[in-house]
């Protein structure tokens, strides 16, 4: 499987740009598989830094969907 890139020319560098279709796929294949980030991202040719911030980055946000990110307060028991 190989992402869908677009190349931009940025100061005469050119940057890969996923898809968020890809992004997002890349980080269910960590979720449903035993393999880590980083091997996930060799077997898709991406940085595996790249996919390990995306991964920490949907499990942030999917945790403060649930209320349970940082700086929010979690219900304890009533005393």
């Amino acid at each position: 499987m190989r992402f869908q890139r677009t190349y931009h020319q940025v100061k005469s560098k050119y940057t890969k740009q996923y898809t968020e279709e890809s992004k997002r796929d890349a980080i269910a294949l960590v979720d449903s598989s035993d393999k880590t980030a980083t091997a996930v991202s060799r077997e898709l040719g991406i940085s595996s830094e790249s996919l390990r911030r995306r991964y920490r980055r949907a499990n942030t946000d999917q945790d403060q969907d649930q209320g349970q990110g940082q700086g929010q307060a979690r219900a304890g028991p009533v005393s």
